[in-house]
């Protein structure tokens, strides 16, 4: 009678362990297919690849420009602020560039080098702007991306999807999918096992 339970639930701990590790599988390919679709494109399209130095020449608050949120929105959807334009000398051609702090501020105003949230402060968005331009005037060198291939000419500061970062996004459901398949697996031993011993 004893024994019978035990086998009970032993068998009833291997299915919970089975539906824990096709869980976590099931989990893990909806994180890839997740991220295949959002981070992936936006990796694979920036052309700004290649890091190099680049020295401040000049970093100018230009008056406030109008930046539509996006194409076609409406008037509410529009928001002024100070342009800040930043041109550097990028040392691996010699060549004057503008600055721009990511690829999404490239398509967002391509007149300004820094394009601040909608939901920001005026006030805060000025002083921010301002504190920028002081920096970029304090250190005058620092790194930033270039697109080898040349079909921009200007460069960036920061790149919204760096390799270390995607392969960060790609950690989190790789162990997941790992840890899913060692319980399956441990559990497909277990009762391999199990009855191997009932046949003995």
């Amino acid at each position: 009678m004893l024994g019978k339970k035990l086998v009970t639930a032993q068998k009833r701990g291997e299915t919970r362990a089975l539906c824990l590790g096709l869980g976590m599988v099931a989990c893990s390919m909806m994180m890839y297919f997740f991220i295949g679709i959002t981070i992936v494109p936006f990796y694979t399209k920036s052309v700004w690849t290649t890091e190099a130095l680049c020295k401040v020449l000049k970093a100018n608050i230009e008056d406030k420009v109008l930046c539509p949120d996006s194409e076609g929105s409406e008037d509410e959807d529009v928001f002024s602020y100070p342009c800040l334009q930043v041109w550097v000398n990028l040392t691996a051609s010699g060549q004057e560039v503008m600055l721009y702090q990511t690829e999404d501020t490239l398509e967002r105003n391509p007149k300004c080098s820094y394009v601040p949230d909608k939901l920001e402060n005026s006030k805060e968005v000025k002083a921010r702007i301002e504190t920028i331009a002081s920096n970029f005037k304090k250190y005058h060198t620092f790194p930033c991306y270039y697109d080898p291939g040349g079909t921009q000419t200007n460069v960036i500061l920061s790149r919204l999807y760096p390799p270390k970062g995607l392969l960060f996004a790609f950690l989190w459901p790789t162990l997941m999918f790992t840890g899913g398949c060692l319980i399956i697996v441990l559990v497909k031993i277990s009762q391999y096992v199990s009855v191997l011993s009932a046949w003995q």
